[in-house]
């Protein structure tokens, strides 16, 4: 049983910590991006250091305080908005965001996990190297979050997810001991990796203060199309064949259904796709090429044997840095359109490759016996992974649709279950699929999750009430 973040343990915590730390919460750190969620707060700590960070874990622990770690606030499944239960301590690393080393022959730099993302990546480019970790909301969200929640985005099908990106941690335990792992090592086999552990737990095993983070050369060119494909199973081949084209090359491989047009030009974003009509499906494409290689060549030679193959119709190739942003712009524009427009039903999905044509094939059918919807299918195809989202007719509003929220999402979770995918692809659990990972877990990850949440947290004061049920 927690205890609340009451005035007298924030009286006897302020005694501990230097002025300016502890501070009543703006309204900004209790709200998440869809504004479905509404936080609560007993007092917003943000220190300077990692001693302060295990000072105020320490006191949260003795004194059964719940901590809920905020990073850069735009997280969408709840993980950092606490709704019920004892008032707990929201904990920002914001002030906490130095760059501790860079090592540019050895591809890595170590920074605290404040950082916002975007600095980190520009950090990267000033040493002459390449940070690929790359998020639409990357001017916000922060290293410590990324790590925390295993964030994807779209370069994960050459570089991977955050915690591939991830030499080393170092971490606040929940006791407030300090887990100093801020190795610069790519091999280290000496006894359990507790870096993996932290990265994804959602800040439920530890807080982390500071990562090493792997970098690579800056490509020497980059090329990027919008390709017209006509449909997904087309768009899966063209995948295979830009994989046999430009072995090591494919950075990115975005799935777009033209529902994401007319949603951005139903939400007042003037931007346009560079087709008329806009084709049903889209992909697009990425390539990150080493010297020598002429990029716009490689990318027409893609063009020319897809359209020989019949997996592409249309295409346009970017000529410029500014043509290329355009068209990325397009895609990650889309997800501002969507909350515009309101969901009935968000779902963050990942399934083999080779079940998604079948999966999009089914789920509109197996949704639409429960009303008018319209469906905007997007996501990181290269690596699996779709935002497959359902909204209500155009004219009508999705609040008239919550009876239904529920069961719109059983039904396409059950068919990702059933077909071999997961129901929290790159968002993670949070608050708001905790249910879905006690239905669809596992049941012996789930008890070895219990398990070792009991050992390292035995009062259930890291973020309590996130990923796995209180």
């Amino acid at each position: 049983m927690l205890n609340p973040c009451d005035a007298d343990f924030v009286t006897a915590l302020a005694g501990l910590m230097p002025s300016g730390v502890l501070s009543d919460p703006e309204p900004r750190y209790l709200e998440e991006p869809r504004g479905r969620l509404q936080g609560r707060a007993g007092v917003l700590a943000r220190p300077h250091t990692v001693a302060e960070v295990q000072v105020i874990v320490r006191a949260c622990a003795a004194a059964r305080v719940g901590i809920v770690p905020v990073s850069g606030g735009t997280g969408l499944v709840g993980g950092q908005i606490m709704v019920g239960g004892a008032l707990p301590l929201l904990l920002s690393l914001e002030r906490m965001s130095a760059l501790r080393g860079v090592w540019p022959d050895e591809n890595a730099l170590v920074v605290e996990a404040g950082a916002v993302l975007a600095d980190v990546q520009a950090a990267a480019v000033a040493a002459g190297r390449y940070f690929p970790l790359s998020l639409a909301s990357e001017g916000s969200c922060r290293i410590g979050g990324n790590l925390a929640t295993n964030a994807g985005g779209t370069g994960v099908l050459r570089y991977g997810n955050a915690r591939d990106l991830c030499l080393g941690i170092e971490a606040v335990l929940p006791d407030g001991r300090l887990f100093n792992g801020l190795t610069r090592l790519r091999k280290d086999n000496a006894g359990y990796d507790l870096r993996h552990l932290l990265i994804g737990s959602e800040g439920t095993l530890g807080v982390i203060t500071a990562a090493s983070l792997k970098l690579f050369p800056q490509p020497a060119a980059r090329v990027v199309a919008l390709l017209a494909v006509p449909s997904p199973a087309a768009a899966l081949e063209l995948l295979g064949l830009a994989g046999e084209m430009a072995a090591g090359m494919v950075s990115g491989f975005e799935l777009i259904h033209r529902m994401g047009f007319d949603f951005l030009a139903e939400t007042g974003f003037d931007l346009r796709a560079p087709f008329d009509p806009v084709p049903d499906w889209l992909v697009l494409v990425e390539l990150e090429l080493p010297a020598g290689v002429e990029a716009e060549v490689r990318m027409a030679a893609l063009y020319e044997a897809g359209a020989e193959a019949g997996l592409v119709t249309d295409g346009v190739i970017a000529t410029s840095e500014a043509q290329a942003a355009g068209l990325w712009q397009l895609r990650e524009t889309i997800p501002l359109a969507n909350r515009k427009v309101g969901a009935v039903s968000s779902h963050d999905i990942s399934l083999p490759l080779s079940e998604i044509p079948g999966f999009i094939e089914r789920a509109s059918t197996i949704v639409a016996p429960l009303g008018e919807f319209r469906v905007n299918c997007f996501g990181h195809l290269g690596d699996g992974n779709l935002h497959w989202n359902v909204f209500p007719a155009k004219g009508d509003a999705a609040a008239r649709h919550h009876a239904v929220r529920d069961a719109v999402k059983a039904r396409v979770h059950d068919l990702v279950h059933g077909l071999g995918g997961s129901v929290a692809a790159e968002h993670g659990v949070g608050r708001m699929k905790v249910a879905d990972l006690a239905r669809y877990g596992d049941p012996g990850k789930l008890a070895a999750m219990r398990a070792i949440k009991a050992a390292l947290d035995p009062f259930g004061i890291m973020n309590p009430g996130a990923v796995l049920a209180e």
